[in-house]
């Protein structure tokens, strides 16, 4: 197998991409929908899906012209399936389904999640760098997704822990919001952050537990919103990059300290940081002091790798097929089934539901 095409279409980016089997990006195309999100201050799902559906043929046709003979020299065709909302999940299924069948190629479903915890092996132009060995633990963070894994193998990932509520990214664009700094906040906040003093502004470190891996943003989030409504919008710039520098600081540290924590539990020296959080330059100086501390190596893919892309989801489809996986059906899910619900301890521990007493 040469060539292998992917789409992604989980949220409010269109793209494809062709990626070798050995995780070598040819060429990874993404039409981003910020513009079309950011008078609502966040993702319409409607929108969204209607984006898609303009963008999802010629980003696949921008792709597949970096190949001499287009679509004759694809040798498979990989689709994030989930999780991811499923309206816009729908237009690159369908699409990648109709292409495979047409083309007579094998198809494979990708989880995104699976996506992220494998774009640091990706090999992008320019870039020499040997894959990352294994087993590793990646933290995952994004706007929709916070959690911990150990990743043994590219089918062997054991999760760890998680966010219990907000994900890292939804709640620097919800802090953002509160600050009326537009959409997407995240961005804004880290180069906010960077001329500001972290330790301006007393604010809680969310879920800073020892006791478990998994993660809280809410409180965090709220305790901004109580800061804003007591003393009001910060009067000027200093100020505002000060309280920036605050929030940020609280995320960042948690992060970092249960990515390296769960490395120690784990007894694995290699961090990876994924998601689009992991763009963030304040979590990749800490995770840095921390994982020199603790002698871990910190290995971090470049800033196109860490945003959603569709070169991840053709290396991990890639594997699969190169494993003889093929999907003939394909389900879209909108919440990775891994993913524990319900009420958890302090510790982390879950608390079981009562099981129904029967009517006497």
């Amino acid at each position: 197998m040469r060539w292998v095409l992917g789409i992604e279409s989980s949220c409010d980016e269109t793209a494809a991409a062709i990626v070798s089997p050995d995780g070598r990006v040819l060429r990874d195309v993404v039409a981003s929908q910020i513009a079309e999100h950011a008078p609502y201050g966040g993702v319409v799902p409607e929108l969204a899906a209607r984006a898609h559906l303009r963008a999802v043929v010629p980003v696949i046709e921008a792709a597949v012209a970096a190949l001499p003979g287009g679509l004759d020299d694809v040798d498979g065709v990989a689709v994030t399936q989930g999780p991811g909302l499923v309206g816009a999940l729908l237009v690159g299924v369908q699409v990648a389904r109709a292409l495979a069948w047409q083309r007579g190629l094998p198809l494979v479903g990708v989880n995104h999640l699976d996506g992220h915890l494998l774009a640091v092996q990706l090999r992008r132009e320019g870039d020499d760098a040997p894959p990352v060995p294994y087993p590793y633990v990646a933290l995952l963070a994004s706007g929709g997704h916070t959690a911990l894994y150990r990743v043994d193998a590219p089918d062997e990932v054991a999760l760890l822990g998680q966010t219990r509520d907000d994900a890292a990214g939804e709640a620097f664009d919800k802090a953002a919001k509160l600050l009326g700094l537009g959409y997407p906040g995240g961005p804004v906040i880290d180069r906010l952050a960077a001329e500001g003093d972290p330790k301006a502004v007393k604010l809680p470190l969310p879920f800073a537990s020892k006791k478990t891996l998994d993660f809280s943003f809410s409180g965090l989030k709220t305790a901004v919103a109580r800061h804003v409504q007591k003393h009001g919008p910060p009067a000027d710039e200093g100020a505002l990059a000060d309280l920036c520098a605050s929030f940020q600081r609280s995320v960042v540290h948690v992060l970092a300290k249960k990515a390296v924590a769960a490395c120690e539990a784990e007894a694995v020296p290699r961090l990876v940081l994924g998601g689009g959080v992991a763009a963030n330059a304040g979590l990749r100086a800490r995770a840095r002091e921390l994982c020199e501390q603790k002698g871990v190596a910190l290995h971090v893919p470049p800033l196109k790798s860490c945003t959603d892309n569709a070169a991840m989801i053709a290396y991990a489809g890639a594997l699969r097929l190169a494993r003889g996986e093929r999907d003939d059906a394909l389900r879209v899910f909108s919440r990775d089934p891994k993913r524990r619900r319900g009420k958890f301890r302090r510790d982390g521990t879950l608390v079981k539901r009562r099981p129904p007493s029967s009517a006497g």
